[in-house]
């Protein structure tokens, strides 16, 4: 199939297919007639898969390795535990870091009036040099 319809398949975009190819996460073969990358089937549940993993922000690299143990039939379960619970210490971080940043911006903005006024402690906030 040509990579709208393998892109489509996926839900993913022409642009991430095509990136994903390039960068070797997937290896479409060429027609030797047209010199167009041909997607197999195998191509696109290789896309649906990548596409899910990075639903869940494991990064280019990580998608990689998983791919590369998806396509392993002999591969440890403990790797793929390992790769995945460490993407859910990371989650965890952002989420306290994410967490603090919200509560400090609740905090400044409870000391804007939101009127007509260009005084305005939110902006004073953001200008602030590092207080730490």
């Amino acid at each position: 199939m040509n990579i709208g319809t393998a892109a489509k398949k996926s839900g993913l975009s022409v642009k991430t297919v095509r990136f994903y190819s390039n960068i070797g996460l997937i290896s479409p073969d060429k027609s030797s007639d047209s010199n167009y990358r041909i997607y197999s089937n195998q191509d696109v549940e290789k896309l649906l898969f990548v596409g899910k993993a990075r639903k869940f922000d494991f990064s280019i690299e990580e998608c990689r390795e998983l791919l590369s143990l998806y396509e392993n039939k002999d591969r440890p379960s403990s790797e793929v535990k390992k790769i995945t619970l460490k993407k859910i210490k990371e989650i965890e971080h952002r989420m306290s870091e994410l967490d603090s940043l919200r509560t400090e911006l609740k905090r400044v903005s409870k000391n804007c009036h939101g009127d007509q006024r260009p005084d305005c402690p939110i902006i004073g906030f953001l200008a602030e040099k590092n207080r730490n």
